[in-house]
């Protein structure tokens, strides 16, 4: 439960400061790929409606909380609509802690809406998994 402590800190921290003065997070060019990969293949998921890969890309924990694929992708498709069917998407920096990182993507969703997709990752022993997402509004933009 520390990592979840932590994420909320951070996402508090992005959403009261500009991203440009969060610390960025240095890890292995491997994982780095990884983690881009994972949040760009749930997307491609999200897109082609398959919520049972869309529920793989996701940790135990997350997968706990919503029980099946069909509970995760309504979910996700009236929650998260920039994430579900984004018009474009831009990987920024990954900041936060090396054991539950956060990588930052640029969003924009299909109403036009600039947000910015925080997803906490968590290594598993199949590799990297998401375990949430927060959408922010970016600096300078009203709620």
């Amino acid at each position: 439960m520390r990592h979840v402590a932590v994420l909320l800190a951070l996402l508090i921290g992005l959403a009261a400061a500009p991203l440009a003065a969060q610390p960025k997070l240095d890890l292995p060019a491997p994982d780095r790929a990884a983690i881009r990969t994972i949040i760009e293949s749930q997307m491609a998921a999200f897109r082609r409606d398959d919520g049972a890969a869309a529920f793989g890309f996701a940790t135990p924990n997350i997968q706990a909380m919503f029980g099946t694929p069909e509970n995760f992708l309504e979910m996700v498709r009236r929650g998260y609509a920039p994430v579900y069917r984004p018009r474009s998407v831009e990987f920024a920096d990954l900041v936060g802690d090396p054991e539950h990182p956060v990588q930052l993507v640029h969003v924009i969703g299909p109403e036009g809406e600039a947000v910015i997709a925080a997803y906490e990752m968590a290594r598993e022993t199949s590799g990297w998994k998401i375990n949430g997402c927060v959408l922010l509004r970016p600096p300078g933009q009203s709620t």
